[in-house]
């Protein structure tokens, strides 16, 4: 019966992620560096919540959109941290995580045949859902531009059939920031385009330097703009899967439909846990943020150390060094250096091919594991020189 199966799903692989995780899990005396996942608990007061919210019976459905309170403390969160508004009641969704986000949010915009460009290398979790919706990835190589697009690489490539353009910021897997200069001149460009822009926003929290800007917060943009969040970064939430889109209410009214119709809404025992820890944890953040900036510039040091070339990240909590000096493709480093030193990384081409000659290292591990990590990277590119 498998010849009966949808070919679009037939083509999309594994997250090259996911692949490569489940063969660290082969090795079970292997350091992984390879999971964006916060090492750090849910905060107490929040894990409170959820228990509460369990103990007082408070387990039915909720409206499709969300319970409003939460939507509202969202909305409210955005304000304050980005200067962003959106109205509770028909400008926000809460939804399964972001992943499930920029699902509804490109299943509502796109079509047979459009065209999405995004920054490559990139997140994964993109294209197979461009690709089921029949539209078409068209990637830029960000690789000699700091990883981040402009407005100049996104006008070579816009064309009559551009429907969306993508801006991942804080990027996984580079930790790389979009400045708030090159937001205006990509509004420049785009303002005067039926192009919606499609900004994941899911790192905001976890910048190093400055502050974290919206595409959204410019005017000219806002009705073009879907924002995605939520809490999986922000509050080490990944398990209870609270995402969010911020967009107007003629865009929103839609992804809504979709939204009904895909998981009718987003757990209600984790929506009472968010709500909290975003009323009561606006800066639950901080200490993170804090820890995770030191373990990047020791990531850093140990890196040009070992005469590694790599990008100073200023978000999220990756590293995305380059290999290419070293004559390995991403996937053959990564699986020697499993196998040699038993260190997992992810290779880079898992982030579209424009991720070749890379690899991933994500420092939301604790120290010591980091220590050990890099020790025995240090002494297996040793061995390559």
């Amino acid at each position: 019966m498998e010849h009966l199966i949808n070919r679009r799903v037939k083509d999309i692989q594994i997250s090259g992620i996911r692949k490569f995780s489940n063969l660290v899990a082969q090795y079970k005396d292997a350091v992984s560096l390879t999971i964006g996942q916060p090492d750090f608990f849910t905060p107490d007061h929040v894990k409170a919540a959820g228990i509460a919210a369990i103990e007082q019976n408070k387990t039915t459905y909720t409206m499709n959109a969300g319970l409003l309170e939460l939507r509202q403390a969202a909305s409210r969160f955005l304000h304050e941290k980005y200067g962003l508004t959106y109205q509770a009641a028909d400008e926000v969704i809460v939804t399964n995580g972001a992943s499930e986000a920029i699902d509804i949010a490109l299943r509502t915009i796109l079509e047979e045949g459009v065209e999405v460009i995004l920054p490559g290398p990139v997140y994964p979790g993109y294209e197979p859902i461009i690709r089921m919706c029949g539209a078409v990835p068209v990637y830029i190589d960000t690789t000699r531009n700091g990883f981040r697009l402009s407005a100049d690489l996104i006008k070579d490539k816009l064309t009559d059939k551009t429907r969306c353009v993508l801006l991942p910021y804080p990027s996984n897997p580079t930790g790389c920031v979009m400045p708030e200069e090159e937001l205006e001149k990509i509004a420049a460009l785009l303002s005067d385009k039926q192009i919606f822009v499609l900004s994941d926003e899911i790192y905001s929290e976890l910048i190093y330097n400055g502050e974290h800007h919206s595409i959204a917060a410019i005017s000219a943009m806002r009705d073009k703009t879907i924002v995605i969040n939520g809490l999986s970064k922000s509050h080490s939430m990944t398990g209870w899967r609270i995402g969010f889109t911020f967009a107007p209410a003629s865009i929103t009214q839609h992804m809504l439909k979709v939204h009904q119709y895909n998981s009718t809404c987003a757990s209600t025992i984790s929506q009472y846990a968010a709500t909290e820890a975003l009323t009561n944890g606006m800066d639950d953040a901080v200490f993170m943020r804090d820890e995770y900036r030191v373990r990047r510039d020791y990531v850093l040091e140990r890196l040009t150390g070992m005469g590694v070339e790599v990008v100073k990240p200023d978000g999220a909590f990756y590293v995305f060094p380059s290999i290419r000096n070293f004559g390995l493709k991403s996937f053959d480093f990564a699986a020697k250096l499993l196998e040699e030193q038993r260190v997992a990384v992810v290779p880079g081409d898992a982030f579209s091919p424009l991720g070749e000659g890379y690899i991933r290292i994500s420092y939301a591990y604790s120290m010591e594991v980091l220590k050990e990590g890099l020790d025995r990277m240090e002494r297996f590119v040793a061995g390559l020189r």
